[in-house]
C-alpha cells in the first residue's frame, strides 16, 4: 500500500512571516490526519524557518528547486546539499514552469534528480504535456519522454525514494483540471514504463502525484483513482483551511 503524498508548492508566494503565520494556522487543522505525507515547498528565503516550524510534526518540506552541482561558481543558484542542511527532505525537480521560463532541458533535469538523490533528498520529479502537444495526441509521446530521461541513470533500486508528479501543462493555473479518467490513463502509462525500466516491485514503490488546478473539491475524486497516489497543489495550497480540506479529503 502507497502512502499518499499531498504536497503543496507556494512559487514565488509568502514571506518568511507569511509563512510562518500559515505553519502556525495549518499544524491544528492536520494534527489528526493519519496515513498520509504533508509536504510544503516554500521559497527558499521561507525554506529555513518553515522547515524550524514543522520540526517534530508530520509535515515535511521541499525545496522548489535545485542546482545539479553541490557547489561552485553558480551564481543566484542553490544546491541539494545547502537545501537539505537548511532542513528540506524533497525538492521538487523539473516544474513545468522551470521548463518554460528558464529553459531547462530533459538532460537538465535528471542532473537535478541526480543531485537531489546523491544529497539524500526526495526528488520531486514533475512532467507533463502542453495543451498543444495534448490536442495533437502526443501526450503519451511526451511523458514517456520525459519520465525515461528524467530517471536516466537511477536505479531501480531508489524508487521508493522518488516521487512523479503528473501535471498536465495545461491545467497548471488555469483552473482547468485533468478529468480523474484522463489522469488515471497517464498514471497508468507512467506506473507502466517504471514496470519496462525498473520491473514490478520497483514500480509499485513510486508514488505518482497528480498537480494541476487541484482543490477541495476535485481532490477526493482525483485521488480515488488507482494509479494516483497524491498531489501537488500550486494555487490551493496558499491557504491553510484549502490546504488541510485537501489534506483531509484526499
Amino acid at each position: 500500500m502507497r502512502t499518499p503524498v499531498i504536497a503543496g508548492n507556494w512559487k514565488m508566494y509568502k514571506t518568511a512571516d507569511e509563512a510562518g503565520a500559515f505553519v502556525r494556522e495549518f499544524l491544528p487543522l492536520v494534527q489528526d490526519a493519519d496515513g498520509v505525507e504533508i509536504v510544503l515547498a516554500p521559497p527558499f528565503p521561507s525554506l529555513a524557518a518553515v522547515a524550524a516550524l514543522t520540526r517534530g510534526t508530520r509535515i515535511g518540506v521541499a525545496s522548489q528547486n535545485v542546482h545539479f552541482a553541490d557547489e561552485g561558481a553558480y551564481t543566484g543558484e542553490v544546491s541539494a546539499r545547502m537545501v537539505r542542511d537548511a532542513g528540506a527532505a524533497y525538492a521538487i525537480v523539473g516544474h513545468s514552469e522551470r521548463r518554460h521560463y528558464f529553459a531547462e532541458t530533459d538532460e537538465f533535469v535528471n542532473r537535478k534528480v541526480r543531485a537531489a538523490l546523491a544529497a539524500g533528498l526526495v526528488p520531486i520529479l514533475c512532467l507533463g504535456e502542453t495543451l498543444a502537444e495534448r490536442e495533437s495526441g502526443r501526450t503519451i509521446e511526451v511523458v514517456e519522454r520525459q519520465i525515461r530521461a528524467g530517471l536516466a541513470e537511477v536505479p531501480g533500486s531508489a524508487a521508493g525514494r522518488i516521487l512523479v508528479a503528473y501535471e498536465p501543462v495545461w491545467a497548471i493555473g488555469t483552473g482547468k483540471t485533468a478529468t480523474p479518467a484522463q489522469a488515471q490513463e497517464v498514471h497508468a502509462f507512467l506506473r507502466g514504463t517504471l514496470k519496462q525500466m525498473w520491473g514490478e516491485e520497483a514500480a509499485g514503490a513510486v508514488r505518482i502525484l497528480y498537480g494541476g488546478s487541484v482543490k477541495p473539491e476535485n481532490a477526493a475524486e482525483l485521488m480515488g483513482q488507482e494509479d494516483i497516489d497524491g498531489a501537488l497543489v500550486g494555487g490551493a495550497s496558499l491557504s491553510a483551511q484549502s490546504f488541510a480540506n485537501i489534506v483531509k479529503h484526499r
